[in-house]
């Protein structure tokens, strides 16, 4: 996500086929699991929804946002094929605000945003949720840069264990690695991936 601009994205999602598929994110879909009794989730960067479908089957209280009209549409399209309801909001995410202290788990995956933008914005996401609230992250690595299998081709867009270690700083944390990885999700992530994965339980 190289900018905040919605027509990159608008464009990428434009397709009938799901880019990413309908499936949820292995990684997510894992450590959700363990979230018991689920509550309010809030997912950034959401795109076609197939994270936020999934967690709803489960019983939770979804709220979701993203800056491309297209995506929406497909997630809602999504949310009614599967029988289940998803609050899903169009925000730019350079500028979006949310309550603090209100949910329960916030899950980031695959957000990619300059390192201008990412702290910040990771900061937002941990102060919405409440103490003892857990974040779920999965993003390519630096490592990732050269791959073919997905992410953008941008070391400042990439992440490394440090970066994401001081932006959660006031965090537990629970899980934090870098992996190589074989993805399949949909043409735009498929291959061997460098990936860092973290979950981390808010203390203050």
């Amino acid at each position: 996500m190289k900018d905040f601009k919605s027509n990159f994205w608008d464009e990428r999602y434009s397709s009938k086929e799901y880019v990413y598929g309908k499936e949820p994110n292995q990684f997510f879909k894992k450590q959700l699991y363990k979230i018991i009794p689920p509550g309010k989730l809030l997912l950034p960067g959401e795109g076609e929804g197939r994270n936020a479908v999934f967690a709803a089957k489960l019983g939770w209280q979804v709220e979701a946002f993203d800056q491309s009209s297209v995506a929406k549409l497909k997630a809602l399209k999504l949310a009614e094929e599967n029988n289940v309801t998803i609050n899903y909001s169009i925000v730019n995410l350079a500028m979006f605000t949310t309550q603090k202290n209100f949910y329960d788990c916030a899950a980031i995956i695959f957000v990619h945003l300059a390192t201008d933008f990412r702290s910040e914005f990771h900061k937002k996401i941990m102060d919405s949720i409440k103490p003892k609230g857990k974040i779920i992250l999965e993003l390519f690595s630096k490592n990732q840069f050269g791959k073919n299998s997905g992410g953008p081709q941008d070391l400042n867009m990439l992440s490394s264990i440090e970066e994401i270690e001081n932006d959660f700083r006031q965090m537990r944390p629970i899980l934090l690695k870098e992996e190589t990885i074989f993805l399949y999700e949909g043409e735009k992530h498929s291959g061997q991936s460098s990936v860092i994965r973290f979950v981390g339980e808010k203390i203050v």
